[in-house]
């Protein structure tokens, strides 16, 4: 399915990252494995994970080569991109996963909690994706795969620098799909479900959230890839600009942003108008403060 093909996979040095790396390899795909080996928060730095996920594939008979620079910086990002150059001598595939968490109710949340998560979710996804779109747009071929969160498409707790970074990708990847169609060039996003480092920071400190733990643990990362390679393949040659969900052996497609109601007044409004007559029509369609947690609420099938 993407035999030939060359994939860059940042964050791949472990749960969804590494297994949609694995994935890629088994069809065909040789893999940059992307990953400077930090903790969920963003401290320390280490090859082994890369190294690690690069020995797996190598194992199955696929190729890798290790990347251990950053995503949050536009050179950096650029170095990536050369790595697959210099190793592969092309690049077809990104997949932007690479992601820390700083969570923190919003108002104690620190600027550098807010720069921090936002420099590498999205500031990093622009800056890897712009640096592949050039290669892209020579050779009129590319697929760029971005994780999203539910976060960001519904609603949570604590996570305002997460989510709005994560609602951003969505328009990224949507701008990249319209300005790069001309070229062949797809950009789709996934918001996956899985236990991994990163949700095993949510807080069990409550029945209810113990509960929506234990639902979590049955949605292993590697239930995740299927869809991405997809995605990637040519298979996938005339879906861009879409958000899908994947939770456990379910496929979700998310609506975007549309005008859910108007109201119109032809002498204009005013403050009062506004109170007595256009809220009270409005209201009904109010979008409900819910978490992702609130809509998902179901076991995961």
């Amino acid at each position: 399915m993407n035999q030939g093909k060359v994939a860059i996979v940042s964050g791949a040095g472990g749960g969804i990252g590494r297994e949609i790396a694995l994935a890629l390899a088994r069809t065909g795909a040789a893999v940059v494995v992307n990953d400077i080996g930090v903790s969920v928060t963003g401290e320390g730095g280490s090859a082994t994970p890369s190294e690690e996920t690069k020995r797996l594939i190598e194992e199955a008979g696929g190729s890798a080569v290790v990347d251990t620079h950053s995503v949050d910086s536009w050179d950096s990002a650029r170095a990536i991109v050369a790595t697959a150059l210099d190793a592969f001598e092309r690049i077809d595939i990104v997949v932007n996963n690479a992601g820390i968490l700083r969570d923190t109710i919003f108002h104690k949340m620190t600027a550098e909690q807010w720069l921090s998560v936002v420099g590498v979710h999205l500031n990093g996804s622009f800056f890897l994706s712009r640096a592949a779109a050039e290669h892209f747009r020579r050779q009129e071929a590319g697929a760029f795969v971005h994780m999203t969160s539910t976060s960001g498409l519904i609603g949570n707790f604590g996570q305002a620098n997460y989510a709005a970074a994560k609602l951003g990708i969505c328009a990224l990847s949507k701008s990249i799909a319209l300005d790069m169609k001309r070229f062949n060039v797809r950009s789709n996003c996934i918001a996956p479900f899985a236990w991994s480092r990163m949700t095993s920071e949510i807080p069990a400190d409550t029945d209810e959230q113990r509960e929506r733990i234990e639902r979590l643990r049955k949605m292993t990362p590697e239930k995740n890839a299927p869809l991405a390679v997809f995605l990637a393949s040519d298979a996938a040659h005339d879906i861009s600009g879409q958000v899908f969900g994947t939770r456990h052996n379910e496929i979700f497609l998310f609506d975007p942003f549309r005008p859910a109601r108007s109201v119109h007044r032809s002498e204009g409004w005013d403050l009062q108008s506004i109170a007595d007559h256009a809220v009270p029509a409005l209201q009904a369609h109010f979008a409900a403060l819910d978490r992702s947690g609130d809509v998902f609420s179901w076991d995961p099938l």
